[in-house]
This record gives C-alpha cells, sequence and structure tokens, in this order.
C-alpha cells in the first residue's frame, strides 16, 4: 500500500487497491518465532481505512516488539458475522476485533449512548465526547466485560440513508420505509420513531438484501456504501447525517492481559496513531466520495437536517433513551453535543 506514513491517503488508493491489505498480515519471520501469535478481526472490506491503517499499526508493532507479537488480520467478516465476531472476542476465539458502536451496544448498552439520533452537528462534537469524559466513560463500561477498548475510538462516519427508489427529502418520507438496520437497538428505535419499518440485518447479509428486495433501503457512511458497493444496488442517496458512528478496537481481556506491559503498550500506542489517520481518512473521504459515487450513479439528495431532529423531539425518542442510557451517561454526552429534547 502507498499510503502515506504522514496520514494521507487517496480515495483512489482506498477503493481500488483491494491488493494493499492482505488477508492477514504478512510473516516476514517463521511463526514459531513469536512469542504471541494473534488474531485481529473486522468487518470492513479490505480496501477500507480500517484496514489499511489496522494493517500498517500491525507492521509497526511487529517491528517495535522484534517479532515477539505477531498480529494476523481477518478483514471482510472472515471469521464470522459481526455479532458471531463479537461471542469470538468474549471468549478468546479471536483477540483483536473492530467493532461498532451500534453493535457493541448488544453487550455494552451504554456505547450505543453515541448513535443518538442527531445528537452530534459536527466533527468536533465528536472528538470532544469520544476523547473526552463519554469515551471515558464508554470505556469504563466495557471493561466491566471480557473485553476491552485498547485505542481510541476510530471513525465510522455519520449514516446516510440510501433507497432503490424512495426519495427521502423530509421525515415523512420515512413513513413505512423498509429500511435495514445493524442489529442495534437505538437504530432499530430511531426509525421507528421516524415511522419507519427498520428491518435488523447483519452486514455481511446486506448487499443481497439489497439486490433481492427484502428491504427498500439501508443506511451507511459514505466510506462502507463505496467500499461494500452497495450504489450497485441503490440509486439514491439523502445526507441526513442522522448518527454518527464509531469503532472500538476491543481486544479479549485475558489475552491482551497474558502480553508483558512493554507489549501491551506498543499496541495501544501503534493503534492509537492508527485511529488518527483512520480519523482523516473518513473526513476526507466523507467529503470526496460524494463526486466518486456520483459518477457511479447513486444520485444526493440534500436534506434539511433539522426538520428530522424537529420530528424526532415530538417523540418520546429523546425522553426513553435518556431513561435508559442514565443521568450520567446522558449529561457527558449533552456536555458535548448540546442539549437533547
Amino acid at each position: 500500500m502507498t499510503a502515506s506514513k504522514h496520514g494521507n491517503i487517496s480515495r483512489r488508493s482506498v477503493l481500488l487497491a483491494a491488493s494493499a491489505v492482505p488477508l492477514c498480515g504478512i510473516l516476514t519471520r517463521p511463526a514459531s518465532a513469536a512469542e504471541f501469535v494473534y488474531k485481529f478481526a473486522t468487518g470492513q472490506d479490505p480496501t477500507h481505512p480500517v484496514n489499511i491503517r489496522a494493517q500498517e499499526a500491525i507492521e509497526r508493532i511487529r517491528e517495535a516488539t522484534s517479532g515477539r507479537l505477531e498480529i494476523r488480520l481477518f478483514p471482510a467478516n472472515q471469521l464470522g458475522s459481526d455479532t458471531e465476531l463479537l461471542t469470538q472476542v468474549r471468549s478468546g476465539g479471536v483477540e483483536f476485533f473492530n467493532q461498532s458502536s451500534s453493535i457493541l451496544a448488544t453487550l455494552v448498552p451504554s456505547a450505543g449512548i453515541v448513535n443518538t439520533g442527531f445528537a452530534f452537528a459536527d466533527y468536533d462534537s465528536v472528538w470532544k465526547a469520544m476523547d473526552g469524559d463519554l469515551g471515558t466513560y464508554i470505556r469504563a463500561q466495557i471493561a466491566k466485560t471480557p473485553i476491552m477498548a485498547v485505542s481510541k475510538a476510530w471513525d465510522n462516519g455519520f449514516r446516510q440513508v440510501t433507497s432503490s427508489g424512495r426519495e427521502v427529502r423530509t421525515p415523512d418520507d420515512l413513513k413505512n420505509f423498509q429500511i435495514r438496520v445493524p442489529p442495534a437497538p437505538l437504530l432499530t428505535s430511531l426509525f421507528k420513531a421516524l415511522g419507519a419499518g427498520p428491518t435488523p440485518i447483519n452486514f455481511n447479509e446486506v448487499y443481497s438484501a439489497l439486490q433481492t428486495k427484502v428491504v427498500d433501503g439501508q443506511e451507511n457512511p459514505l466510506p462502507i456504501i463505496a467500499t461494500a458497493r452497495l450504489y450497485e444496488v441503490q440509486s439514491l442517496c439523502s445526507l441526513t447525517g442522522h448518527v454518527w458512528d464509531g469503532y472500538w478496537i476491543l481486544a479479549n481481556k485475558r489475552a491482551f492481559e497474558r502480553l508483558p506491559k512493554d507489549v501491551q503498550e506498543i499496541v495501544t500506542r501503534e493503534l492509537d496513531r492508527s485511529a488518527v489517520d483512520q480519523r482523516a481518512d473518513i473526513a476526507k473521504l466523507s467529503q470526496s466520495l460524494r463526486a466518486d459515487l456520483s459518477a457511479k450513479g447513486l444520485k444526493f439528495i440534500d436534506v434539511d437536517r433539522t426538520a428530522f431532529r424537529q420530528a424526532l423531539s415530538k417523540t418520546s425518542f429523546y425522553s426513553d433513551w435518556k431513561a435508559k442510557f442514565g443521568e450520567e451517561a446522558w449529561s457527558q454526552l449533552e456536555k458535548a453535543a448540546g442539549q437533547l429534547s
């Protein structure tokens, strides 16, 4: 991969260099030379910045540990669906796993608070929350389970609605719209509140569900829409930005604690470095991909996000989720995102 070490990355290299990220890390020495050989699973296409930056971190970790820790990358749900992988990382069958907040919320409910509908207006408020008190709070909740977060939060981007025919311009256009959502209670609740018909489907089944019209549409950030080629089975994209979603690099707690302290520190340091690079990648791609996807036939619709938030405010959505997340978590969210009502 020719991505710059300084964080620059071209969208062409992201979208076209499918061979750039090996299906597992290339071993530079016999596996027997490593004290620890761990698996790192992701659900994203090999061309997605998550995998490009994860592979860079893996190579730096191998070098910095003099080969003591060998991490092998398995992208694109090779080792199972997102929900299956969450079970595997809990049991230790997989040592590292890149998981979105929305799916992690099925195990750690407070992780889903970042997916509160229309909470974040921009990235400034996102990173204020995730690198601040809200992120600290969520990490502590994750650590109460058999897994732990081992780096800064990575970026999954702001989610947009796509469809195979219906133009979604106003909240009313979502009425009875059959939309795929991840198996995440908050996203299901959000679209139900807006009158849509959300259907939870694992990501590895999304393309076929859209192709066979099991659902009329889906919602994901633009980099996912691009790398998963969802534009081939969707014709319209409404820029709702309804939810920001992040990724956590999770580790099986026992497996991570087996590593010597100096190796643990190297892992976190290098994954943090890649987190910063990956955040920059997604921010740039979210801007540039509109032109790229338009050229592939996807029609974009600009919407008034305020109208959607106001429609949501007229339901019990915010009060219901405040009660579920609790006063402490909700106050941390509002500290960064502003008052929600």
